[in-house]
């Protein structure tokens, strides 16, 4: 099981990455996009990210606003693995 992060490591974190927010238990970040159909390209490669580190993220959509929310629900919390999946997850868009 992988170990629940601090909040000074996650404040940390946080102070170097654009757009993603805590809530909780979960980090969050929304994506906007010009068209409903480049939403669901964006949904489609972070499901393919997500299958490859065998951690999922909760996807809300709407429209052309993507959702991501991310926690380690066995853990409790956040952990290492939200953390390297959100930088991932920004590695898949050029959306701000």
């Amino acid at each position: 099981m992988t170990d629940r992060l601090n909040d000074e490591s996650i404040d940390g974190w946080l102070k170097g990455r654009k757009g993603w927010r805590r809530s909780e238990n979960s980090l969050i970040k929304s994506f906007d996009f010009l068209s409903f159909r480049d939403a669901i390209v964006f949904v489609n490669r972070v499901a393919g990210i997500a299958d490859d580190v065998d951690h999922h993220p909760d996807i809300d959509i709407r429209y052309s606003t993507v959702l991501i929310s991310l926690s380690t629900h066995s853990a409790g919390g956040l952990t290492d693995k939200d953390l390297k999946l959100a930088e991932k997850v920004d590695f898949a868009t050029s959306a701000p």
